[in-house]
């Protein structure tokens, strides 16, 4: 999250990627940098520490879906229609 909130900051299109056990932290991190609607994206947990296969097919899941988020193409898990 945090890192998603400092490329923001610099400029840089971000979508903050956050596992499903630390989702509700990542609201409190949004909030409490200002940066509440930063988009982001809800993984699987845990993503670490699973092994290589494992986490390139969450990367296979989720690559096309952070690209269409970054150019505007898809909503991301925390923006509300």
């Amino acid at each position: 999250m945090r890192d998603g909130i400092e490329a923001a900051r610099r400029g840089v299109a971000s979508v903050a990627l956050v596992t499903e056990q630390f989702w509700l932290q990542g609201d409190s991190v949004a909030v409490s940098a200002g940066m509440p609607d930063l988009p982001r994206l809800r993984l699987p947990h845990p993503v670490a520490g699973t092994g290589h296969d494992a986490m390139a097919r969450v990367a296979d899941q989720f690559a096309a879906r952070i690209v269409e988020v970054l150019r505007g193409q898809a909503l991301a898990d925390n923006v509300v229609a």
